[in-house]
This record gives structure tokens, C-alpha cells and sequence, in this order.
């Protein structure tokens, strides 16, 4: 016999023993369909599946090993940005960037912007680092500082380098 577990929306569950989880009894299953029903009648098609009114996709991928020589070996990482936010001047970018450049990008936001609290980067990496792992790793943290850093509206709308450094292929850090 299902024992029932009643929530405080007052909508019924069953505990299903063999799968370790409440579902919905189908009396609950109606009335929650049934609410959701007249919201989405009241939208049109584009609105439910169109494009969003702001959407900001970015990634941090394709981390790529340069050099011969232990001394003169870097990684640089591909900067993806999809968008239609018009504060960014592409809606599709690609560049390359090396972990010293998203240093110095960052010092750069710390200047420009006292009023946000920039992320920290990954740390540095002495030892290893050009082992898949660690490659990966850094890639990882790069990508969380800058989903972080290109969601921030101030800085979207008040940045003189974000916009440049993740979309200017030519991206020079002397510039700034």
C-alpha cells in the first residue's frame, strides 16, 4: 500500500517504494496542467518558441599547446560569445586568448570598474601544467570567471574592454 505525502500546496504525492522518489498522483498531474494551460494559450507561437529577448551564451574551449621548447610553450584557450545583447558589437565571436591575457583583462576590469567585485582567475600553475588534466582544469575556471564576469550588467553596459576582449580577434593588451 503507497504511503501519500501531502505538500504544502495541498497537491497529493504517492511514494513509489521501488523508485525512491514521490511523483505526482494523477489528480495532482490534472490540476497542475490544468493551471499551467491558460498562461501558455495566452502567449503566441514565436513568444513560447522564439528566440529569448536577451540571451548571452559564452564558453571557454579548445585549448590549444604552442611552442617547441619547454620555455616557449603557452596555451592559448578559444573565446566563444553568442548574443544579441547590443552592448557587444558581434552577435557570433571567436578569438584565441592566453592565460596571461585574461590576467591582465582582469587587472584592466579591476581599474575600470571599482564598483563590481571582480571573480578571482584559477590560480597559477607551476608545475604540470601543460598535462591534459591540468589544461582542462584551468579551462574549467576560465570559463566560470567569464560567464560571471560577461553576465554582469555593469559591466556589460560600462566596460571599455569587455567587449573588445572577448570579441577582438586583434585584442591587443598594450592598448589598455
Amino acid at each position: 500500500m503507497p504511503a501519500s505525502y501531502i505538500p504544502s500546496t495541498g497537491a497529493s504525492r504517492t511514494f513509489a517504494p521501488n523508485m525512491n522518489q514521490f511523483q505526482p498522483s494523477p489528480s495532482s498531474r490534472t490540476n497542475s496542467t490544468m493551471q499551467a494551460m491558460p498562461d501558455s494559450r495566452s502567449q503566441s507561437f514565436e513568444e513560447i518558441y522564439g528566440p529569448p529577448e536577451n540571451f548571452l551564451e559564452i564558453e571557454v574551449c579548445n585549448p590549444q599547446t604552442h611552442g617547441l621548447t619547454p620555455s616557449s610553450r603557452y596555451t592559448t584557450y578559444e573565446i566563444r560569445l553568442s548574443t544579441n545583447i547590443p552592448s557587444f558589437k558581434l552577435r557570433n565571436s571567436s578569438v584565441r586568448r592566453r592565460y596571461s591575457d585574461f590576467e591582465y583583462f582582469r587587472d584592466i576590469l579591476e581599474r575600470e570598474s571599482a564598483r563590481v567585485t571582480i571573480p578571482p582567475l584559477p590560480g597559477k600553475v607551476y608545475f604540470n601544467k601543460f598535462d591534459d588534466a591540468v589544461i582542462e582544469e584551468r579551462r574549467k575556471g576560465l570559463e566560470r570567471f567569464l560567464k560571471i564576469v560577461v553576465g554582469h550588467p555593469l559591466l556589460q553596459t560600462g566596460s571599455r574592454v569587455l567587449g573588445s576582449f572577448v570579441q577582438d580577434p586583434n585584442w591587443d593588451r598594450s592598448a589598455w
